[in-house]
């Protein structure tokens, strides 16, 4: 899983596999599109308008918790 963020395009995107091919992008709503593999799964969440969304969700930071330990990592966004 890699998240990628573009300041100058104001996109992140979530990437949840490798796919190689073509992916079909399903544009959920105007600020969020998925785009699935040829398989059918998931390979990736792209946040168009991710300043807001970034930072209204999170507060200007990025947790990422392992529910199963309780293990967290804080990061700031810039």
């Amino acid at each position: 899983m890699k998240l990628t963020y573009d300041s100058r395009h104001n996109i992140a995107y979530l990437r949840l596999a490798d796919v190689t091919g073509e992916v079909e992008t399903i544009q959920v709503g105007d600020e969020l599109n998925v785009d699935i593999a040829p398989d059918g799964k998931i390979h990736g969440i792209e946040l168009l308008n991710a300043n807001d969304q970034l930072s209204s969700l999170v507060a200007g930071r990025l947790v990422i918790e392992n529910e199963a330990t309780g293990a967290t990592l804080d990061v700031a966004l810039p």
